[in-house]
């Protein structure tokens, strides 16, 4: 912004000393031409005062009478001199006289001279003969060059200063909105709306821009905390509501299930019908109340406790518990040793049961689904590998964020998700310090990689479960 204001304030500077050098450089040098062929014109008359040509009637011939010699004649060592009959015969001139063309009244311009021609009158006024008289034009050519050089070398001079003074103006004016621009940067960096802006000495256009995002950012960081506010009430909210209904939910599930146990055996085959299904739709809000209830944790910021355990005992478990869906699908577990990590239990068996669930839902009949586990640079990797259509490029980015869901033709479940199971992977994920990604498999499927920090002896107890 200031080299663009110097610029422009230069390039106005420019034109202005453009037109009046111009202008200055015209009148300068009009003067000086007129001057020069004043002199000419002058020298020419008094020339021609100070001769007569007198004609010898017995032999026809004339001759020029002068007062002072031409070569005594006080000229310049640029001028000639020249005197003519009314034949146009040259009669005299000065020594070294330069040729100065045919006779031609008033001023003309010959080989680079400047060139009067004046009449010489008898004592009757009639034309006796012609003086021919001529300067050079280099010296006043010369003279006009330099006046030009000189207002050319003004007007780069003067350009040059106003492109200094316009910096240092501009510097000195852009410095408040300097000073403005790196409070700005930092509050966006740090995210501390609760700054104040800088405020310049001057009460002008830059002081009502600061006054400006002053206000601003005060109603931002109202706004802000006003959000806050709300969002945190929505949380404890969402977590004490999916907390008092768990309890009453595991109820119904237990009378569910012993209504079923009860109905088993009989004939009354549309009773059972309508209790499974109300066992089914009650488990599924089970498990969506239990996600509901991590995020909303996860959400809070709540400490969860965190204990040494092996992370492949929990994937044995979590393998073990949905290989009753697998149905024509086969489950593959690889696991080379013991895990050792610091964290919660039941945060990493629904971390590995999200992985295998999405798996499955995704995984057509009689395909395989891979559980592998492994070692490497100090992490433990969860690898859960499918068959299935795989992940778009462009979802693998959003495929971890609250409600996205990859159905794809091979999906099984198709409408029986939530949205949320791998949000809660990230999130705990996040919240043991490691980090999970999508990917594609060998046969073009769906791979997640999850990654948890082998336990060491410096790890705390717990930690915060992070939000999404």
């Amino acid at each position: 912004m200031r080299w663009r204001l110097a610029l422009v304030s230069s390039g106005l500077t420019l034109i202005i000393l453009l037109l009046f050098g111009g202008l200055i450089g015209k009148i300068a040098t009009d003067r000086i031409s007129d001057d020069f062929n004043g002199e000419v014109k002058s020298a020419g008359q008094i020339l021609a005062g100070q001769f007569q040509i007198v004609y010898d009637p017995f032999t026809g011939r004339s001759e020029a009478r002068e007062g002072p010699q031409l070569n005594a004649f006080v000229l310049p060592d640029d001028a000639s001199a020249r005197v003519y009959d009314v034949q146009e015969h040259l009669k005299t001139s000065n020594r070294n006289a330069a040729a100065l063309g045919p006779l031609q009244p008033g001023l003309t311009d010959y080989h680079g001279m400047r060139v009067v021609t004046e009449p010489i009158l008898d004592g009757n006024g009639a034309v006796s003969g012609y003086v021919q008289y001529g300067r050079s034009l280099e010296h006043v050519e010369g003279t006009i060059s330099r006046v030009w050089l000189l207002i050319l070398g003004g007007i780069l001079v003067g350009t040059l200063l106003a492109v200094v003074a316009g910096v240092a103006i501009a510097r000195r004016a852009m410095r408040p909105i300097a000073s403005l621009t790196s409070t700005a940067r930092e509050i966006a960096t740090t995210r501390d709306p609760s700054r104040q802006m800088p405020k310049p000495a001057e009460d002008d256009e830059v002081g009502e821009l600061a006054r400006t995002l002053e206000e601003m950012l005060r109603a931002l960081d109202a706004a802000r905390t006003e959000r806050e506010g709300a969002m945190q009430k929505q949380r404890e909210f969402v977590a004490d509501a999916s907390h008092e209904l768990r309890t009453p939910l595991t109820s119904v599930l237990a009378n569910l299930e012993l209504l079923q146990a009860s109905l088993d055996g009989t004939g009354q085959v549309e009773d059972r019908e309508i209790v499974d299904s109300a066992l089914r739709s009650s488990k599924r809000m089970g498990r969506l109340i239990g996600d509901l209830l991590l995020l909303a944790r996860a959400d809070a910021g709540r400490l969860t406790a965190h204990s040494r355990l092996d992370l492949a005992e929990v994937a044995g478990e979590a393998a073990a518990e949905v290989a009753p869906l697998m149905g024509d699908r086969r489950l593959v577990v690889e696991n080379e040793r013991p895990l050792r990590v610091q964290g919660s239990r039941d945060e990493l068996h629904r971390l590995v049961l999200n992985l295998l669930d999405n798996a499955i839902r995704h995984t057509p009949a009689e395909a395989c689904v891979e559980l592998t586990l492994s070692e490497e640079d100090g992490q433990a990797i969860v690898e859960v590998a499918d068959d299935g259509p795989g992940i778009p490029a462009e979802m693998r980015e959003q495929i971890f964020d609250r409600f996205v869901r990859g159905s794809g033709p091979a999906d099984t479940a198709r409408g029986t998700g939530t949205g949320l199971g791998l949000a809660i992977v990230s999130a705990v994920a996040e919240s043991h310090g490691g980090s999970v990604e999508a990917a594609e498999s060998a046969s073009g499927g769906a791979r997640f990689i999850a990654r948890i920090p082998l336990a060491t002896t410096s790890q705390p107890t717990a930690k915060p479960l992070k939000a999404l």
